[in-house]
């Protein structure tokens, strides 16, 4: 066990350093190469660690320096070394094959801000006081800002990286303040005794819990923040995109449930109000986001929304937890809060699968745009299977870990029916609908995207996906399906996180041999490990029929009807546009659509040119709070850059007035 430990620690150790020495060797190194290769070692080390320390957690690891009079610790309990191995993996992907930046300077760029934001998550997963966790906590929010500076794939990328960063340190500042205010009730910045202090529910609790919820929630791409996503991640590479939708994100989640389940109080209704709000949001968050992605004709910013729509169903079933335990009932609050980290790590795999297809994506057609040209019928078939277990898992399809871990979500809200009170009920009843119509939407979303992004004739491109991006891409995709086989394995990694927090192991109570039930399988119960012998079998008769068909009845092929007339398929397929104009009528009121369509002539009004169409679906919060705020900013920037006039006399006086204001305090105030 000692030398387990020993291990852990010096792995962990090597990761950081390697790291470290990463982002120095970017910034001096002509071509970033070796800068790439200490990233991807470090990513290995550091997963190596993970499965050294699994299914337990670390030891508390000092640092030997103090951060005013706190000794800063460092320490990763079983679900942030969970959390941490699902974000990494993706990342040795995405560090391996790099971003698409054209220039060397770019790269490096990139590189640098990919070290930073890796050593700022591990610091939020780790770090155990409040001076030190806020450094990390900013150090990821930077890096992640230079690594989009790095990828340059917009003209004027200051744009979209400001408005993230702006939001982000709105969120900084909320954080700030519940740190500031649980450090002066408990006496010390350690989160050792957070807890402690604010062990009995009171308003003031309530606030914090509200205050950890925007400021995490800023960078979860929590409402109203989820609107910086599109912007920033379509600034960006897809590499980038695995980073930020993997391991940041899963580092933001834990803060955020670290901050909620163990630093504020348990019991008593102020603690039920925030539970419910947290869960309000959380469902709110998922149905805007997964409604904006499927209107999105760029594959980065439909799987950005995407991102946002899972951390907010995380978000809402951490609330769900909350509520169950301040509800008395330990063992459906740990259901909670496993089925949380499940289903975070399917999403890590997914959507870095999908990210990676992106910059494939962007390789063939230089862009990002979702167009249907047929890439799978010119690549290799293993793109195709990776690609389709990332987007079945997404959208909630069997046998995939997304079906399993949506399953299980929808059965732990059902357990929630056993809360106490009309108002913690119907809160449960209104996040199950809210959360089945994000499932719906959800499942034509990814359908749009496999569909339109990677099907078709194939008569456009001869070229193939790099092997190694193909090879990625088929991993990471296999792995979606792996997770969901061997669930029942798996969940012997998670009993600790909950039995630590819950005095529960609601790991064990999770399975029963092959079978997924939630706590009883009296309940109800999945297989989707037998589902995976089944359904191939199954499939068998529908391809029998196929091939007894084919002997009957001549297979004749014929041009797509378009109305009477011969057209080539590749000119009339389906566009992003039109496969998710039905859902923009009908939710218009959501959406708030807009159509614009310019004609140009040819020799008088009467002979049409061209025709030019442009739609736009109407941000909800950018014109209402917003822009609002930034006029606002510009108006007190304005009247207050008067004071820099230039007049040496002008500045004699304010100092005047200055020591006049002094001394008048010095002197009257007792």
């Amino acid at each position: 066990m000692f030398k387990e430990v020993k291990l852990l620690t010096d792995a962990l150790l090597l990761m950081a350093l390697l790291w470290l020495i990463s982002v120095v060797v970017a910034l001096i190194e002509p071509r970033g190469t070796m800068a790439r290769a200490g990233i991807v070692l470090g990513c290995v080390v550091g997963i190596a660690a993970c499965l050294i320390g699994m299914p337990g957690e670390s030891s508390t690891l000092s640092l030997g320096i103090r951060l005013s009079d706190t000794p800063v610790q460092f320490k990763l309990t079983a679900a942030a070394l969970w959390l941490m191995f699902f974000g990494l993996l993706p990342a040795i992907f995405a560090a391996g094959l790099g971003t698409n930046a054209t220039s060397f300077r770019g790269r490096k760029c990139w590189y640098a801000g990919l070290g930073l934001t890796l050593l700022g998550a591990i610091g939020v997963f780790g770090l155990q006081d409040a001076m030190s966790f806020l450094i990390a906590w900013e150090t990821m929010s930077i890096g992640g800002a230079v690594m989009i500076f790095g990828d340059g794939h917009a003209e004027r990328p200051g744009t979209p990286v400001l408005f993230m960063l702006g939001l982000l340190e709105v969120g900084a500042v909320a954080i700030l303040l519940a740190l500031l205010l649980l450090g002066n009730q408990a006496g010390s910045c350690s989160f050792a005794g957070f807890h402690v202090a604010n062990a009995v529910a009171t308003p003031l609790s309530f606030l914090l819990g509200l205050l950890l919820l925007i400021g995490f929630g800023a960078k979860l791409g929590i409402l109203p923040f989820y609107e910086w996503f599109p912007a920033a991640y379509g600034s960006g590479s897809g590499a980038t995109g695995v980073v930020f939708s993997g391991i940041v994100l899963n580092a933001a989640f834990y803060a955020l449930a670290r901050g909620v389940i163990e630093w504020l109080p348990r019991a008593g209704i102020w603690t039920m109000s925030a539970a419910g709000i947290m869960i309000f949001v959380g469902v709110l968050t998922a149905i805007l986001s997964i409604f904006n992605a499927f209107q999105e004709e760029d594959w980065r910013r439909m799987l950005s929304l995407s991102s946002a729509e899972n951390a907010g169903v995380a978000v809402a079933v951490l609330g769900v937890s909350w509520l169950l335990l301040a509800s008395g009932l330990p063992a459906q609050a740990a259901l909670a809060w496993i089925v949380c980290l499940l289903h975070l790590a399917v999403h890590s795999f997914a959507k870095g699968t999908l990210f990676l297809t992106a910059d494939g994506v962007d390789s063939m057609n230089g862009s990002y745009t979702i167009v249907q040209r047929g890439l799978l019928r010119s690549n290799p078939a293993v793109l195709g299977i990776g690609a389709l277990f990332a987007a079945m898992s997404l959208a909630a399809l069997p046998p995939m870990a997304g079906f399993v871990s949506e399953w299980y979500i929808f059965q732990t809200l059902f357990h929630g029916m056993q809360v106490h009170g009309l108002p913690a009920r119907l809160t449960m009843t209104l996040a199950a609908a809210g959360l089945a119509l994000v499932v719906a939407v959800a499942l034509a979303t990814f359908a749009k995207l496999f569909g339109i992004g990677l099907l078709g004739d194939g008569h456009v491109h001869t070229r193939r996906f790099a092997p190694v991006r193909t090879a990625a891409i088929f991993i990471l995709g296999s792995a979606v399906l792996v997770l969901a086989v061997g669930m029942p394995w798996w969940l012997h990694a998670l009993g600790p996180a909950s039995q630590a927090i819950f005095g529960v192991n609601a790991a064990a109570q999770m399975r029963d041999g092959w079978l997924l039930v939630p706590l009883s399988n009296k309940f109800a119960f999945i297989s989707p490990t037998k589902m995976l012998v089944v359904c191939p079998l199954l499939a068998l008769i529908p391809i029998a029929l196929l091939l007894i068909g084919r002997r009957a009845f001549h297979v004749r092929r014929v041009p797509v009807w378009s109305g009477g007339r011969r057209e080539d398929a590749r000119e009339i397929a389906t566009t992003s546009l039109a496969f998710s104009n039905a859902l923009r009528t009908f939710y218009g009121f959501i959406y708030g659509p807009t159509h614009n369509l310019e004609r140009e002539y040819d020799h008088g009004p009467y002979f049409v040119k061209r025709l030019i169409f442009n739609q736009e679906v109407a941000p909800i919060f950018g014109p209402y709070l917003f822009s609002p705020l930034v006029k606002a900013t510009r108006r007190v920037a304005e009247t207050v850059s008067k004071l820099q006039s230039g007049y040496l006399n002008l500045y004699n006086a304010l100092i005047g007035m200055l020591l006049v204001l002094i001394l008048a305090l010095a002197l009257f105030y007792k």
